[in-house]
């Protein structure tokens, strides 16, 4: 019961924070156009911070801990080794990715308001779909449990 309980959880937490990931690339694609110190400026400071602060760092950290639970509970069951599997491999290097990306866009976050961005709107269309890519491979992976 704990091991479904913490995989639903897990699931809800990374839609979260998949959903801030996929949102925030395209709000700095409309605020790469905003005049610095506009009332559009202003506008989308307020939504990407809220978003970055009240969404995708609690589902991030959500993410995290109820991953972990699952590793925890999937260590005692069925052995350590299979996080040297290939799509255990796969998985956490894809959690590193995100994770990293995350930041990035926090970073992001900051020169917008910092009135500093140097990334125009089309590298943020652009790379708007990298965390779904990721995605798409790490699903893909855990599902499938693919070896050599």
């Amino acid at each position: 019961m704990n091991y479904d309980l913490f995989r639903g959880l897990h699931i809800l937490s990374v839609i979260a924070w998949m959903a801030g990931l996929l949102y925030l690339p395209r709000l700095f694609a409309y605020h790469a156009e905003a005049e610095v110190g506009s009332q559009m400026d202003q506008t989308f400071q307020v939504m990407e911070r809220k978003l970055y602060r009240i969404i995708m760092n609690p589902a991030m950290v959500a993410a995290y801990v109820f991953g972990l639970g699952l590793i925890w509970i999937d260590g005692h069951g069925r052995g350590w080794d299979f996080l040297l599997t290939p799509w255990m491999i796969t998985k956490l290097t894809g959690v590193v990715f995100l994770t990293w990306w995350h930041h990035f866009l926090g970073r992001a976050r900051k020169a917008f308001a910092e009135g500093r961005n140097t990334r125009s709107n089309k590298f943020w269309r652009m790379t708007n779909e990298l965390p779904f890519l990721a995605a798409i491979v790490m699903v893909l992976a855990v599902t499938t449990e693919f070896t050599f």
